[in-house]
């Protein structure tokens, strides 16, 4: 997506009119509306302004996406109660059916023991709680997800 298209949709996403950013920058909306469709790129100082009227980092208006940010306010917006009665194997099922057929073929047990003994290694090593040494795991493996799918992206 381009920079145009970020600051359109984080100017939306924030509620304000062309106007009302064009005043709280002290430029035309006419400059306003040139940013947004790309015809011409708001300064450095410009950008950093921007960036604090949309409560968005450099990097975040940048990258600016819609449908990644609404489901970052979906999380923020969902208590921790919510997301308990949430059945996320349910969910993310639909989407990836393995994590509903697994449970016949993989010896869960074998896995969820050598999982345990990483996490009483991190909390131990680190000092975490268990929720953060589960977090952490879940990261790691995050990580060596990505690797993986580079490595073999990289072979082809």
């Amino acid at each position: 997506m381009e920079l145009g298209n970020n600051l359109f949709n984080a100017r939306k996403k924030s509620g304000l009119s062309q106007e009302v950013v064009a005043e709280k920058l002290g430029v035309s909306r006419q400059t306003i509306s040139k940013w947004e469709l790309a015809e011409t790129l708001p300064d450095i100082r410009q950008s950093k302004k921007l960036s604090l009227l949309y409560h968005l980092t450099l990097d975040e208006l940048i990258d600016f996406d819609m449908d990644v940010q609404e489901i970052q306010d979906a999380i923020d917006r969902t208590s921790e109660e919510v997301s308990n009665k949430v059945d996320w194997t349910k969910v993310w099922g639909k989407r990836y059916p393995v994590l509903v057929t697994y449970q016949e073929k993989v010896d869960s047990c074998f896995y969820a023991k050598e999982l345990d003994v990483l996490l009483d290694d991190l909390q131990k090593k680190y000092d975490y709680d268990e929720m953060n040494a589960f977090l952490v795991l879940k990261d790691i493996l995050a990580v060596v997800w990505k690797t993986r799918k580079e490595s073999k992206s990289k072979k082809r």
